[in-house]
């Protein structure tokens, strides 16, 4: 972690506004120019349970949670269940100061609200001895009756802005502004008051004797802050997409939601419907009738989706779906980030399946993956799906307004005119010959619904190029091969067409390299950076093409190292298998760090695991990682 960095961790309650009061404090970090990135942390419930928001803030460009953070303003739980000695979930009240004292670095802050956790409570974390151990500078504040004082409870969170701010000598110019473009005037006021209040009594009543305080940075350009949610869904309206239909399952309804919300006012539809089956049947149904459509889930309802998906592979019909990875298998731990959905994604399916299947890492990439997954999907008519996980998908970062700033895309792809139809194979009945057989890079042009000379036979089983059914040995081999020739053009599209989805970093003569992909990408290229920046020789890939898979990139990396780990988000290094399916002559170079404890990578794990690489170590990495060997050793 870097000095020059402010780490904030807001900690309370499930539902005790803690997204939405750390989004404002982020926005206001951004808007007074400094970089911001930010981790969220939730159980699988509705209200209470401890919940927090890391936001890391600096003068420089971030591109993970930090290492650990720096200052914690512990709320308290307000919606704790059973607070008696002896319950099974323990003490959730002062789960928010309890459960994040083992992160907070040397010299660190820390404020607590006083009025919500009881003293003993407190004396029971041996809190005043811990502090003395790792300098921490303790204040407790009752910022509960503070809140009272004011009005409503729930404005003890503004509260602890104020104080936050008084502690980093922060000014309190873009906090105020986030406030009036927030609040209704109602709140508005007493809100400013409480803010000042808690700025005021902090300033007069406390010495400072900590050294941290806000970065100062500058932003050449206007900034938004966006999660990966919101770029996926903005890349998608942008693409032209017009018609979602979904079932609500975290992290996907995030996604769903935004594009709910938004398609309406642009002549769009959004449908919820009674599961994820009809979710995906509908979307087809919607692009099968001439609409850019999409519909997406986590899991056990992407699970669903399988039928559909096989049905959108044999009819060719141009469909984007997302699958928002969660911890697993089952319902596993809902909230929680994963990469143990890779599999599943590139292969449920009926018998041998066309898709392309791009992994974003980061919040930029998310918009342009979304936008080129719908190219994709349109232009070879083939289901193209987006694989993300929970981190991806909430955690907020700044990016230049002017990025968004791309001219929208609303055309379908392939299609026929009515004039170009006339020239086409038809059969004796008149029916389009819509599945030609020889056809450039497998994709034979398709017509819409209500065309004249457009009328085919959209079916799921094997079917003449005119769409009737047929199980003639030389028509499927036909069908089969021309749409996995789809693959092929589709990859070297991408290789000649397109900037590489892949993104390096490091000493390009480097004799190690570090393989990820997904949102691990971050915490790696920070690793790799602060190793060259240590003296050592690193090189990073972040892989974004998972299906068609990038060989010819990756085996140029791979080559021109002596060793590789590849760092992922699950148990079974499902990343690795799938390099070694298509490169398995490297199988002997090749390591893993692994990490599933529902945490995403910190940069410091990565470093770590590099280490005890390189050292040829035994030993247990500190954090909660595993590693695994080539598979020669």
């Amino acid at each position: 972690m870097s000095d020059h960095e402010l780490i904030w961790r807001i900690a309370g309650g499930s539902g005790d506004g803690i997204d939405s009061t750390s989004q404002n404090f982020a926005k206001a970090l951004m808007r007074s120019g400094l970089d911001v990135f930010t981790h969220r942390h939730y159980p699988s419930r509705i209200r209470g349970g401890h919940t927090y928001v890391e936001i890391r803030a600096a003068g420089h460009k971030v591109q993970s949670r930090g290492d650990g953070y720096n200052f914690l303003l512990a709320l308290g739980d307000s919606f704790a269940r059973n607070p008696k000695e002896g319950a099974y979930y323990g003490n959730e009240e002062i789960k928010p100061l309890s459960e994040n004292l083992d992160e907070l670095n040397e010299g660190g802050i820390i404020v607590y609200d006083s009025g919500l956790l009881s003293e003993d409570d407190v004396e029971s974390l041996n809190l005043e001895e811990r502090a003395e151990e790792n300098d921490w500078h303790v204040f407790d504040i009752d910022l509960r009756s503070m809140a009272k004082e004011h009005g409503r409870e729930v404005m003890r969170n503004t509260a602890g802005v104020g104080v936050t701010a008084a502690l980093l000598e922060m000014d309190l110019e873009h906090i105020e502004d986030l406030m009036r473009d927030a609040m209704p005037e109602k709140i508005l006021e007493p809100n400013l008051e409480i803010l000042h209040d808690a700025y005021d009594m902090v300033t007069e009543e406390y010495d400072f004797e900590h050294d941290l305080r806000i970065p100062e940075g500058d932003h050449e350009d206007e900034q938004a802050l966006l999660s990966g949610s919101n770029a996926i869904a903005y890349g998608a309206i942008d693409s032209g997409c017009r018609f979602i239909a979904g079932y609500p399952m975290t992290p996907w309804t995030d996604v769903f939601t935004i594009m709910s919300q938004n398609l309406p006012d642009m002549g769009g539809i959004s449908e919820q419907v009674e599961d994820e089956i009809a979710a995906a049947a509908l979307a087809v149904g919607a692009s099968h009738a001439g609409v850019k459509a999409m519909s997406g889930s986590s899991g056990g309802g992407f699970a669903l989706m399988s039928e559909p998906l096989g049905l959108a592979e044999m009819t060719e019909t141009p469909i984007v779906l997302l699958e928002s990875m969660r911890a697993g298998p089952s319902t596993g731990m809902p909230t929680k980030p994963e990469q143990g959905d890779l599999e599943f994604t590139l292969y449920t399916s009926q018998g041998d399946s066309a898709r392309v299947v791009f992994a974003p890492a980061n919040i930029e990439e998310a918009y342009e993956q979304t936008r080129l997954a719908f190219h994709i999907a349109y232009e070879y008519q083939i289901p193209t799906i987006i694989i993300y996980d929970q981190k991806l998908s909430g955690e907020n970062e700044n990016v230049p307004v002017s990025f968004l700033d791309r001219e929208p895309d609303p055309s379908l792809g392939s299609t026929l005119t009515e004039d170009e139809l006339e020239d086409l194979p038809h059969d004796e009945s008149g029916k389009f010959h819509r599945f030609q057989h020889d056809v450039e890079n497998g994709v034979s042009p398709r017509s819409l619904p209500g065309q004249k000379g457009g009328r085919f036979l959209a079916t799921g089983n094997e079917h003449t190029p005119a769409g009737h059914i047929s199980e003639d040995p030389d028509n499927r081999v036909f069908q089969m091969d021309r749409r996995l020739e789809k693959l092929e053009a589709i990859r070297t599209e991408l290789d000649e067409e397109h900037d590489s989805n892949q993104t390096y970093a490091g000493d390009e003569s480097a004799d190690f390299g570090i393989i990820t992909w997904g949102s691990a990408q971050g915490a790696v290229l920070e690793a790799t950076e602060r190793l060259n920046d240590q003296g050592h020789s690193v090189k990073a890939v972040g892989v974004s093409d998972m299906m068609p898979f990038p060989e010819a990139e990756l085996t140029e990396f791979i080559e021109s190292v002596d060793q590789a780990m590849v760092v992922e988000m699950n148990a079974t290094a499902q990343f690795r298998g799938l390099i070694q399916k298509e490169l398995g002559r490297y199988g002997e170079k090749l390591t893993s760090l692994l990490k599933y404890n529902g945490n995403p990578f910190e940069p410091a794990d990565v470093v770590e695991g590099y280490e005890l690489n390189v050292d040829g170590s035994d030993a247990e990495p500190d954090a909660q990682v595993r590693i695994e060997p080539a598979a020669g050793d």
